[in-house]
């Protein structure tokens, strides 16, 4: 089956929390050397146990922070003594333990359905000063435009009341329209105390969808590798680690408003991506990318997004969003050499049948097929 960019984050959105494996000691976030905030905050992380929580957790404490985290309580050994445990569950409207607590600052990362935001806000917006929503680049409505920032037409839900949407009744393709539709209820419990932050896709080690993990893992394989396009497309992406550390400072800092939170710097080709993973990997590879192109793919089902991972297609606009406002607010981006390290230290590190079974990505044998198909026809390729 063939997913679209919006249909994949979908199909992961609703159970986003249990996409991080391993235990936090896991090297990926270092916090040796981290200064103390000038003030000290008192954190609540909605989540704070799948993918970018734990690095949110980890580098709020070492800035000497007050860290309470609230979920349905089924991960909490990847959690620290010192950080407090609330449980609940947003599905069933189960809010109590929160009731009669006051925070300075509310992290927002796994709602993707609006109730949820509206059911937190009926209990928390007046105990809390701040209310950072982890949003996405998928609530743009993308037809038309040719650029992307803050200020762009977002999409609205037109089929209901979209506080009326269920788990049961989610689907992948309303993902950007419910993300969109709960940044408005975000604005309307919290006013200018909101701060929505809208994340490209989110890569690196605890990643279980395996959207960037798939270069780095195909590269080091060696051989030959088939890879989109002409290499010149735009690809955004951003490593877990710098979102977290860079919300945790946003809380700090107070600052209102819409960031495209996207990396690691304004403009990365595919092909700088793929030969800038090629350059991080140790060893001496023997490897051939071959870039063929996007209609070719399309002709022989190879699909953007869940095969051809972090592209999502011929000069896509999703792929340059501007990203000013969040560098001018303090976002800052490892080097892709390190993202790749590390990700695929951690691939490497979790148990064999998980490696075996990549979750996107080309299939090997399906690759060779296309590879060969093209060879035969006797294409030039995109370089």
């Amino acid at each position: 089956m063939s997913l679209d960019r919006r249909e994949f984050l979908g199909l992961s959105a609703l159970g986003a929390g249990a996409l991080g494996t391993g235990p936090m000691a896991f090297a990926g976030l270092d916090t040796t050397g981290i200064a103390a905030a000038e003030r000290p905050l008192r954190l609540l992380i909605l989540g704070g146990t799948g993918f970018t929580g734990p690095f949110q957790v980890a580098y709020a404490r070492a800035r000497g922070h007050e860290v309470t985290v609230f979920n349905r309580g089924r991960n909490t050994q990847v959690l620290p003594e010192a950080v407090e445990q609330l449980t609940g569950d947003r599905h069933l409207g189960e809010l109590d333990a929160l009731r009669g607590r006051r925070w300075d600052a509310v992290i927002d990362n796994p709602s993707t359905l609006p109730h949820w935001v509206h059911d937190m806000g009926k209990v928390l917006h007046e105990h809390t000063e701040r209310y950072l929503f982890i949003s996405t680049v998928s609530v743009y409505d993308f037809e038309g435009l040719t650029h992307i920032d803050e200020d762009s037409p977002v999409l609205s839900y037109s089929d209901g009341d979209p506080l009326d949407i269920r788990a049961e009744t989610f689907t992948p393709a309303i993902y950007g329209h419910m993300k969109a539709a709960c940044e408005h209820e975000a604005r309307r419990w919290y006013g200018e105390r909101a701060t929505i932050i809208r994340p490209t896709l989110i890569v690196g080690p605890r990643d279980g969808t395996d959207r960037f993990t798939y270069w780095p893992w195909r590269l080091a394989r060696g051989g030959d590798i088939v890879a989109p396009g002409d290499g010149l497309d735009p690809v955004q992406i951003i490593d877990a680690r710098d979102l977290a550390e860079w919300t945790v400072r946003m809380a700090e800092s107070g600052a209102p408003g819409n960031y495209n939170a996207a990396g690691p710097r304004s403009r990365l080709t595919m092909a700088e991506q793929l030969y800038g993973i090629r350059a991080a990997l140790s060893g001496d590879l023997e490897l051939q990318i071959h870039w063929l192109p996007a209609a070719f793919l399309a002709q022989h089902g190879v699909s953007a997004w869940s095969e051809m991972t972090t592209w999502f297609g011929p000069r896509d606009p999703v792929s340059e969003v501007g990203i000013e406002r969040a560098v001018a607010a303090g976002l800052s981006f490892r080097p892709l050499a390190t993202t790749t390290a590390d990700t695929l230290e951690w691939f490497r590190s979790q148990p064999a049948e998980r490696q075996a079974t990549l979750r996107a990505g080309l299939a090997a044998d399906k690759e060779a097929a296309v590879l060969a198909a093209w060879q035969a026809r006797g294409g030039r390729e995109g370089r």
